[in-house]
């Protein structure tokens, strides 16, 4: 695993930057991810280029979520050691399958058109910024637990 300043991995510090990325036109997952590259030594314009096509449900096809997509992406960031080892993507998947079970436990779903409520009459299961919200505590618990 990667090394990471603890210090600038303050949950309500990461939220708040990536509401903020947010409210400045950034999609759901460069949101999350950049909110978080600071803390895990990654560049923040590369995550935002990275991370450009999964929004809305990547690439507006309203699939996976993108805030949780960009979670995701953090993680395998974080847990990967390169193409000279390429045998680390199993943990890397094991991370990402918990990632997506905590984020469904907490809102049923991790489909984008479902947590919008597009095509429901029942409307929005979650909003964009609580999606984000979501995704930033759950990857911040996840990568604290692998440093436990």
């Amino acid at each position: 695993m990667n090394a990471i300043d603890m210090t600038k991995l303050d949950l309500e510090a990461c939220k708040a930057q990536a509401a903020a990325y947010h409210k400045q036109g950034f999609n759901c997952a460069q949101a999350v991810a950049c909110s978080l590259a600071p803390a895990l030594g990654f560049d923040t314009d590369t995550a935002f280029r990275i991370l450009e096509g999964f929004g809305a449900g990547m690439g507006g096809m309203t699939e996976t979520c993108g805030a949780l997509s960009g979670a995701v992406a953090i993680l395998g960031l974080l847990n990967s050691e390169g193409m000279e080892n390429p045998t680390t993507k199993r943990h890397s998947y094991k991370l990402s399958r918990e990632a997506a079970a905590r984020f469904k436990d907490k809102n049923t779903t991790t489909i984008c058109r479902e947590l919008k409520g597009v095509g429901s009459d029942a409307g929005p299961i979650r909003s964009c910024p609580g999606c984000i919200d979501d995704a930033v505590e759950i990857a911040i618990q996840i990568i604290k637990e692998q440093q436990a």
